[in-house]
């Protein structure tokens, strides 16, 4: 991180949007805006504001798994494919 670069204040944000746009589209690094000497608000570009959300998403998701494997809440192959299968049979016989 750019110390200089990379942490503005938000009387720089004001006039410097465009600049401040650009540069987190380019380096792909946050700025970081401040407010009275404290920081209060992150500039991203949203490629990588994404990349983050769906990380966080994923990782959520393996420790649900990990709770699940803990607390025995696991099912086997072959159970799992035989309860889609009747799912998907049930489906198109509704829409049949």
């Amino acid at each position: 991180m750019n110390l200089t670069e990379d942490i503005q204040p938000v009387t720089y944000l004001k006039g410097n949007a465009a600049h401040l746009l650009h540069q987190v589209n380019e380096t792909r690094r946050p700025v970081i805006i401040t407010q009275n000497g404290l920081a209060r608000a992150v500039l991203q570009d949203t490629a990588s504001y994404e990349s983050m959300r769906n990380a966080i998403a994923m990782l959520k998701l393996m420790v649900q798994g990990e709770s699940d494997i803990r607390t025995g809440r696991v099912s086997g192959q072959e159970e799992v494919f035989t309860r889609i299968e009747a799912r998907l049979a049930e489906r198109r016989k509704q829409t049949a």
